[in-house]
């Protein structure tokens, strides 16, 4: 199965949207300081753990800090049959509005 690489300014679509879960890879406090609206965190080194309860229905918008590690997490998850896409270039690439705690 493949995954998709989409634009950071192409993130904005997915935001709100049913059926899609928006998934910030960063530390807590980093993903507390600034994400992407919506967006839930799973720290990358937790994932693996805590991805059984991700329904597979729903298409996984994954992003980290430059993009590396979502990539790689995307290009797994699609080989596990997740419906995943990739922010490019990670939250460092997003121009759109961002959340902080």
């Amino acid at each position: 199965m493949a995954f998709e690489t989409i634009r950071a300014k192409d993130a904005e679509k997915y935001i709100g949207k049913y059926k899609v879960l928006i998934v910030d890879l960063r530390e807590p406090d980093e993903y507390k300081r600034a994400h992407i609206p919506t967006a839930i965190n799973i720290p990358y080194l937790e994932f693996e753990n805590k991805k059984c309860s991700l329904p597979l229905d729903c298409s996984l918008i994954l992003y980290c800090d430059r993009g590396n590690l979502s990539l790689l997490l995307a290009r797994e998850l699609s080989n596990e049959g997740y419906q995943v896409k990739n922010i490019y270039g990670g939250i460092r690439a997003y121009r759109g509005q961002l959340v902080q705690e």
